[in-house]
């Protein structure tokens, strides 16, 4: 689109399907490298991935050609597929239904690349449940128990 700039920032948060832990530290960077390659073919840019055994976050830079729902339904639909072609987990692969999305200026940006890398150690810490619904009050985002991610 000529004439049109934009700085859009995104952290996006989805979790596995059922909350179950399926992501596995032996390929999980591939998995992770495989997204960044989803985003970058979809003229985004990747700024951070990180995520634990159940859910993921990604940092983007999001241009305004492309709807968030578009782009992380791509993510989910391709990196799904790439889970069950490899065979990493038993049965089908998928992705709970929805996600986060939670903008930053670019003055927060390494703060939130930081915190993106480093889920392993914020998990130590805080369950996924208790990181999600504190973002959603700290974005003071309206939401339905009933529509979050199932907590098993």
């Amino acid at each position: 689109m000529a004439n049109t700039y934009s700085q859009i920032y995104i952290q996006v948060i989805f979790a596995v399907e059922a909350r179950d832990s399926l992501l596995h530290p032996s390929w999980k960077e591939e998995l992770f490298k495989y997204i960044g390659g989803v985003v970058k073919k979809k003229g985004q840019k990747l700024f951070a991935i990180g995520g634990v055994a159940d859910n993921i976050h990604i940092l983007i830079g999001i241009a305004p050609n492309i709807s968030i729902s578009d782009l992380v339904r791509d993510i989910k639909a391709n990196s799904s597929k790439f889970i069950n072609d490899h065979k990493y987990v038993r049965g089908q692969f998928r992705w709970q239904e929805g996600f986060g999305a939670f903008s930053y200026s670019r003055s927060h940006l390494n703060a939130v690349a930081k915190y993106v890398l480093n889920q392993e150690a914020h998990h130590l810490k805080r369950s996924f449940k208790d990181e999600y619904l504190r973002l959603l009050k700290r974005f003071d985002v309206e939401y339905e128990e009933k529509y979050l991610f199932k907590w098993i």
